[in-house]
């Protein structure tokens, strides 16, 4: 019995293995070792995704946080940015002391951004419930100051005298504008 196969259907036969061995070798030596490769990269984005998903919340809480705080603390932080004014802080101030004397305000040292003046002060109160109710109006005036101790009082007749120290706190930005202004 003889096999009668035309030579197109030969062509045709070697071609279709041709392509077949081609697919196979190029599915096995090429798409599954890319195939392997996308798949640790998909992965690995994946968690970059969930990572920056993390860092956007975190963000995001952290500026809720910040603009929450900046509105709670205004105040000081304008307080920071004010220069001190000996002549306002005395008119401010002297309702409660029937006298208040500055003496000159003395360069102490720089904190980090902050510039300290050291303010030396005597005055006469007729309480000692009045010197409490001026250090409530210096926790709520334009500028920050610490008051040092010890704190001095004196009794002199019916007047109490006092003697203490203040430190006013300045940001270095206010301390170059006030050397430009002078």
């Amino acid at each position: 019995m003889k096999i009668n196969i035309s030579r197109q259907s030969l062509y045709l036969l070697a071609l279709s293995i041709f392509l077949l061995i081609f697919v196979l070798l190029f599915s096995f030596l090429v798409l599954i070792p890319e195939g392997k490769e996308y798949r640790k990269q998909r992965g690995s984005l994946n968690k970059a995704k969930l990572e920056l998903r993390k860092y956007k919340n975190f963000n995001e809480v952290i500026l809720e946080k910040l603009k929450q705080l900046q509105s709670d603390n205004a105040h000081t932080i304008t307080a920071f940015d004010t220069s001190f004014n000996p002549q306002r802080f005395q008119k401010q101030h002297l309702a409660y002391f029937s006298s208040l004397e500055l003496s000159k305000q003395m360069k102490v040292e720089n904190e980090d951004e902050f510039v300290v003046y050291e303010v030396n002060t005597t005055s006469s109160i007729d309480s000692p419930q009045s010197f409490y109710e001026f250090l409530d109006a210096v926790n709520k005036s334009d500028w920050i100051i610490g008051i040092n101790f010890p704190i001095n009082f004196k009794r002199d007749t019916k007047m109490i005298k006092s003697s203490f120290t203040m430190k006013v706190y300045n940001t270095q930005k206010v301390q170059k504008a006030m050397l430009e202004a002078e």
